[in-house]
């Protein structure tokens, strides 16, 4: 008897990320079919002034799993995520990002630890290849977080999350900065979503920077994370 497997929404948040949503995409079509026989990839093109909405205007006309997502000017990373998550159809939500640093392909790893028991698999990073001061400042606020939300992942700064749809509906997520990360696994977290843990690789970044070490951003972020605090475990206390 055949066993009708879980469908499958994939979606990369990318901001002007021409040099590697292409083949993010095409790596999550060729890994796709061998996980789920109902799937789509979504790409959410947060106000790119590259090439990339060209290219992915293009690669939605040509195949028919892939949808993108608008923004017709930048509104942040947490923005981003909200989308790609309110986009998505199937019934396992899987996204990473869209700067190539993250393997697609190892989405098989996560897949089978999505048992009947678990509601969320975290990916964390086997090693970081960033630069020293990045893996310092990522380190900190990763400590950070952990410490002050009580989070039950080692690795919240891991944008490898394989999600059941069912448990994001039980969550109303609102920071449109790096924060939501934070956000997203504290609440899951308090809502009582079940979370295990899988190792992924982490690559250099090939092209472009990063959009989010920049002083405004990581302002931006710091803030979010102070209010989110605030707001999530410390008048939760009180209350």
């Amino acid at each position: 008897m055949n066993v009708q497997r879980p469908s499958l929404s994939v979606f990369f948040p990318a901001c002007n990320d021409a040099a590697t949503i292409g083949a993010l995409v095409q790596a999550a079509l060729e890994v796709l079919p061998t996980l789920a026989d109902d799937y789509e990839v979504i790409v959410v093109n947060d106000g790119s002034t590259d090439a990339t909405g060209a290219l992915l205007a293009e690669l939605a006309r040509s195949t028919a799993h892939v949808r993108v997502v608008q923004h017709a000017r930048n509104l942040g990373y947490g923005a981003a995520l909200r989308s790609g998550f309110a986009a998505a159809r199937k019934e396992l939500v899987f996204y990473t990002d869209g700067d190539g640093q993250y393997d697609v392909r190892e989405l098989a790893r996560l897949y089978p630890l999505l048992t009947g028991e678990v509601d969320v698999v975290n990916g964390f990073k086997i090693k970081r290849a960033d630069s020293s001061r990045r893996r310092l400042i990522g380190g900190l606020y990763n400590r950070a977080a952990c410490f002050l939300f009580r989070l039950p992942v080692r690795d919240v700064d891991c944008d490898f999350r394989l999600l059941r749809r069912a448990a994001l509906t039980a969550v109303t997520l609102t920071s449109s900065s790096g924060a939501i990360c934070v956000e997203l696994v504290r609440k899951l977290h308090v809502a009582g979503c079940r979370f295990v843990e899988a190792p992924v690789h982490h690559y250099p970044r090939a092209h472009g920077r990063s959009q989010f070490f920049r002083p405004r951003r990581v302002a931006q972020t710091l803030h979010d994370f102070c209010v989110l605090w605030l707001r999530l475990v410390v008048l939760r206390r009180t209350r």
